[in-house]
């Protein structure tokens, strides 16, 4: 992942992303670039050619706030997007020293009460902490796991979770919206390089720059017990740390999934109480 010049790449693949029909500009003979030419961006923006080249070129790294909002608007940049940017022309550097998030102790006490698939995960999506139920729904819900390694390079990940490619996009611009604009963070740094060298899908989809920050949604799991579950999906911001998030899966009432599920936590601690032998 390179890092010298994060304010050009941005603009360059948010360019190419967007169609000239999309601003309406008529297209006439061949186009031999992507999306659209810079001096296109320029003309829409307001700014001259040059001054825009040198932007993309990172040999200008200060433009004002009318010229970002310009920016955003030719780029078709939602809110979140037009924030990532404007963070974008305006680094912070958040150097801190090397420190691991811990779960606090209510959260960890809180999954074990939970009986519904619940886990901990901070904003590297590495699992920290998860209940029994969550552990035996999915490998990817085991603490040791980085769910984005094993969603993008573990063929077993995959299987359970045969959904996978399509909420890819996602799970990628999550990653960049939690720590795309940290410079500094090496961590981040080394995940994203691994994942770009192991995963063609991921690289793809990295070199897009799209940002948006997750929300509740829905998922597929394929149990080898209880079939194929589609359940909720709920991420809640654990409060005083640095990004971690409390995930729970569950199951609308009276569905064939909230049916599995429940037979699964039955399994479970019919399973946790058995003597061992």
């Amino acid at each position: 992942m390179s890092g010298g010049n994060r304010l050009g790449e941005f603009l360059r693949a948010r360019r190419e992303l967007v169609r000239p029909e999309d601003v309406g500009l008529r297209v006439t003979g061949m186009r031999r670039v992507r999306g659209l030419r810079r001096e296109e961006v320029a003309l829409l923006a307001g700014i001259s050619a040059d001054y825009y080249l040198r932007l993309e070129q990172g040999r200008d790294r200060n433009p004002s706030a009318q010229v970002l909002d310009a920016l955003a608007a030719v780029l078709r940049l939602d809110a979140e997007s037009t924030a990532y940017l404007i963070r974008l022309a305006r680094p912070e550097s958040r150097r801190r020293p090397e420190r691991r998030e811990r779960v606090p102790e209510g959260v960890e006490l809180l999954l074990q009460t939970l009986n519904v698939p619940a886990f901990v995960v901070d904003k590297y999506r590495d699992v920290l902490a998860a209940n029994r139920l969550a552990r035996a729904l999915s490998p990817l819900m085991a603490p040791g796991v980085n769910r984005l390694r094993a969603i993008f390079t573990d063929p077993v990940a995959q299987e359970y979770h045969p959904d996978w490619e399509e909420n890819a996009p996602g799970l990628v611009a999550q990653l960049r919206a939690e720590v795309g604009t940290d410079t500094d963070d090496d961590r981040f740094r080394a995940l994203v390089d691994e994942l770009s060298r192991s995963s063609e899908r991921f690289r793809t989809l990295w070199a897009r720059h799209d940002v948006h920050r997750g929300e509740s949604g829905a998922g597929l799991i394929r149990h080898p017990r209880g079939g194929d579950l589609r359940l909720r999906r709920e991420k809640l911001a654990v409060t005083g740390t640095d990004g971690l998030l409390l995930v729970i899966y569950h199951a609308d009432p009276g569905t064939p999934a909230a049916e599995a599920l429940a037979l699964l936590a039955s399994l479970e601690l019919s399973e946790g109480q058995s003597p061992r032998r």
